[in-house]
């Protein structure tokens, strides 16, 4: 799904002299202004957005409505996490649940009612630092008055055929949206810090048992939580364990695990009805390094909820909302929540910046 770099070089923005600015639903109305890039004239949007996942749909869709004409770059991961995710029965609005690519087009539809364009590209260079900001994308170059980064967290997973054949249908990285779905089955999570033990300790609230494994002997969970898993009745550890194959493949459904153990290699069999991954998230705001504040784990530092910052100072123009921000909640409806937000930040600040 939700970057920053810099840049020198200013090139000043003017509207065209016809600009025309109306009220809040058709705000941004105007011929759109133009650099020479070379000699190649190269059109200044007003705003991009990074990301068709929750957060970069929902600011498209508010800024589409806001007349803001929003380009979407979908990226590796056209839709983010729901596109790959079945059933989603917590997303507000659909009291039977709604599958979460059909979630996903529907919002798609409707950013492009309002004025959003999308297109296909990957983010090979950005410079935050010029103005325009400047995009350099596997397409070519993107000049924009306002950035909106929502580039999401990629799921970490263990890179078996197996699982990746399985995802949704069994195997998940989201206890919270999918546990519901295996009360009183037996399940597993793979993982060795706090994010497997807080997973495992939620997922008992509906699995009749979780097995936690872990390749080590030790593991990398603070004391306490490390404690509390270990305390529940229905959580069995073990350690010194990988997952070899996820079983069910031709079923479309998980029934089991081929587990090795990593001391004597001997090779067992698990039956379960879900597994998890619960070895984190890798945000994706790599690219954006040195050009706005990352957290130690490369999560961007957001203040006032969607503002970038860089050495602690707002960097003008750019907004972050979505996973690539949020290490804490990660759910379709936050994401959704923080993409208005980005989205009226964006809109507030080419109000005030209009020439």
């Amino acid at each position: 799904m939700k970057r920053s770099e810099a840049g020198a070089l200013w090139v000043p923005t003017h509207f065209a002299k016809n600009a025309k600015w109306m009220g809040r639903q058709g705000r941004g109305l105007r011929e759109a202004s133009k650099i020479d890039a070379g000699n190649l004239m190269t059109e200044i949007r007003d705003t991009v957005i990074l990301g068709s996942g929750c957060a970069g749909l929902t600011a498209a869709i508010y800024t589409g409505r806001a007349g803001l004409k929003p380009l979407v770059l979908e990226g590796h991961e056209p839709g983010g996490q729901l596109s790959i995710t079945t059933l989603v029965e917590n997303f507000p609005g659909w009291p039977d649940g709604i599958q979460g690519p059909e979630l996903i087009q529907n919002m798609k539809k409707q950013a492009e009612r309002f004025g959003a364009t999308f297109q296909l590209a990957h983010l090979n260079r950005v410079e935050l630092g010029a103005h325009p900001i400047r995009l350099h994308t596997s397409e070519g170059e993107i000049h924009t008055r306002t950035l909106i980064v929502a580039s999401g967290a990629s799921a970490r997973w263990l890179g078996l055929p197996s699982e990746q054949a399985l995802i949704g249908h069994g195997v998940s990285s989201c206890a919270t949206c999918d546990g519901f779905f295996f009360r009183g089955k037996e399940i597993a999570v793979v993982g060795g810090g706090d994010s497997a033990m807080e997973e495992a300790l939620f997922l008992t609230r509906f699995a009749s048992k979780v097995t936690l494994l872990h390749r080590r002997e030790s593991f990398r969970a603070s004391k306490i939580m490390l404690e509390r898993a270990m305390a529940h009745p229905n959580i069995e550890l073990r350690t010194n364990t990988v997952v070899e194959e996820v079983l069910g493949v031709e079923e479309k459904d998980v029934r089991g695990l081929r587990l090795r153990d990593t001391i004597n290699g001997e090779v067992c069999e698990l039956a379960i009805s879900g597994l998890f991954l619960g070895i984190g998230h890798d945000p994706n705001a790599k690219m954006f390094a040195g050009q706005m504040d990352l957290d130690e784990d490369g999560y961007i530092k957001s203040t006032g909820n969607v503002l970038t910052t860089r050495n602690g100072v707002v960097v003008p123009g750019v907004f972050a909302c979505g996973d690539v921000q949020d290490r804490r909640y990660r759910q379709a409806i936050t994401a959704a929540g923080s993409g208005c937000m980005a989205a009226l930040e964006a809109e507030k600040y080419l109000e005030e910046h209009a020439h």
